[in-house]
């Protein structure tokens, strides 16, 4: 059975002029217009596609991927705005309905909104909403501590940035324990710190403990070893030359190049510190 709105291998039936049709299955044959089609495509080989609805209602594919499939929050932009509602930039060929009452607020033709994809129960359309706190924390958050999860960065608050975790919960990354900037929509990896008694999640960009002694000294090797091994920083900089070289506090920066020179990796030198060479 194929899935509406995700990525389905479908195998190629028919090859014409215009397209060639994919085995949907229950769904029927289902076209794969010509300027999908990868080159030297023929009956009988298996293909990743995506399927969704056209503008008449009638299923088909695309091997263009789109910026959401049903399931997933998306940071995409309104491209116009009719009664039905906004309509998105969707990344391929057809622009993703958001109903009026499905929007928090009013969309603008132009501005970018966090939304998520899903399939309406009544119309079967691929649709998507704004209203982010309907499809989340809806699962018990089963996390282990430090566990990696993906997250998008949904709003930014007096005290951190509320991100999306693994499109299942809402968490929180505290302000002072991010040391670049984060941008709305953005994607990225994170790391379970903690799951509160009352279920909400506090999440690090770096992974705990002394793994994030490690993942920090890993950056400040490579930012030395694209400087040519040597860069003029060391315990007594001033702590925002610290942060525009590597991206992390000084009292971080400190731990790590303790970590790495005991493990010889770096030497101390007198107005800062040299990578080893690589054996």
């Amino acid at each position: 059975m194929i899935e509406i709105g995700k990525y389905n291998t479908l195998r190629v039936v028919k090859d014409l002029d215009f397209g060639v049709y994919m085995d949907g299955g229950t769904a029927g044959e289902l076209l794969l217009p010509a300027r999908y089609v990868p080159k030297n495509t023929k009956p009988g080989d298996k293909k990743e596609v995506f399927i969704y609805h056209d503008n008449e209602g009638r299923l088909i594919c695309t091997t263009l991927h789109p910026k959401a499939i049903v399931g997933e929050f998306a940071w995409m932009q309104v491209k116009s705005v009719s009664n039905a509602g906004a309509f998105l930039d969707w990344g391929i060929m057809k622009d993703l309905l958001v109903p009026h009452r499905e929007q928090k607020t009013e969309m603008v033709e132009g501005r970018w909104y966090l939304v998520y994809v899903y399939q309406d129960f009544v119309s079967q359309r691929i649709v998507a909403s704004a209203r982010l706190n309907k499809f989340l924390d809806n699962v018990p958050p089963v996390y282990e501590k430090n566990q990696e999860v993906d997250l998008i960065v949904a709003d930014v608050t007096a005290i951190g940035y509320k991100v999306i975790i693994n499109n299942l919960h809402w968490g929180l990354i505290y302000k002072n324990e991010v040391f670049h900037s984060l941008s709305k929509g953005e994607k990225t990896k994170g790391y379970i710190k903690e799951v509160r008694e009352d279920e909400k999640i506090d999440v690090s960009l770096s992974p705990l403990g002394y793994d994030k002694i490690d993942a920090i000294a890993q950056h400040i090797l490579d930012v030395l070893r694209q400087n040519g091994g040597y860069l003029p920083v060391h315990d007594k900089s001033d702590a925002d030359e610290i942060y525009l070289l590597f991206g992390c506090s000084k009292k971080s920066f400190k731990k790590a190049i303790g970590s790495l020179y005991k493990q010889q990796y770096i030497t101390l030198e007198k107005e800062g510190i040299k990578a080893v060479p690589k054996e």
